[in-house]
């Protein structure tokens, strides 16, 4: 079973006030850093989607083998971004089973988690979601095998992953993860990160 990964970095972190994917997080760039960690894995292809703030992001991600996709329509949502992400990783590749969507801003998501998943995914052959659970939701990062990309490209841009989670809540195999710091959308939430790495 071959999976590849889609980071989402195409907002513009309007609550952070700066752009969060060039955040320092373990001394770099958190997308760098989150990028590192799934190349740390099998998971191919690897295509990170821009938008927002696509002219600080895409010079930090030069000379790494992934793709890049700009998406136009950022201020659409994140499900205008999945399917963005589901188009550029067929553009590098067309033979993967199922893609690992993830956010830019969560910065305990690393190789395990990744590998976790895919691990998932292939003891339950039979089920196409595979999501991460933690503070008692389920979440991205999330595993959709390929027999749900008709759902991906048919999602409402506003929405994100939970639009498909409500469709087959039967297809669903829930991986718990305990990720601390879920994702940083706020100054506060950065400041917070950085004093418990203290």
């Amino acid at each position: 079973m071959n999976i590849g990964v889609v980071i989402l970095a195409a907002g513009e972190s309007k609550r952070m006030g700066v752009a969060k994917q060039i955040l320092p997080i373990f001394g770099v760039p958190m997308l760098k850093y989150l990028v590192d960690e799934v190349l740390d894995t099998e998971a191919h292809p690897v295509t990170v989607v821009v938008g927002a703030n696509k002219t600080k992001i895409v010079p930090l991600l030069e000379n790494i083998p992934i793709g890049i996709i700009d998406n136009p329509d950022w201020q659409k949502g994140m499900g205008s971004s999945i399917k963005m992400g589901l188009v550029g990783s067929y553009l590098i590749t067309k033979g993967f089973d199922g893609l690992i969507f993830m956010t830019s801003d969560m910065p305990f998501v690393n190789a395990a988690v990744i590998k976790k998943l895919i691990e998932t995914a292939r003891e339950f052959p039979d089920k196409t979601i595979i999501a991460s659970k933690y503070s008692g939701t389920l979440g991205v990062p999330v595993l959709y095998k390929k027999e749900r990309f008709e759902d991906i490209l048919d999602m409402k841009p506003e929405h994100g992953a939970k639009q498909i989670f409500n469709k087959y809540p039967e297809e669903i195999v829930a991986v718990d993860f305990d990720l601390g710091a879920v994702d940083l959308d706020t100054k506060e939430d950065y400041y917070n990160f950085l004093q418990s790495k203290n």
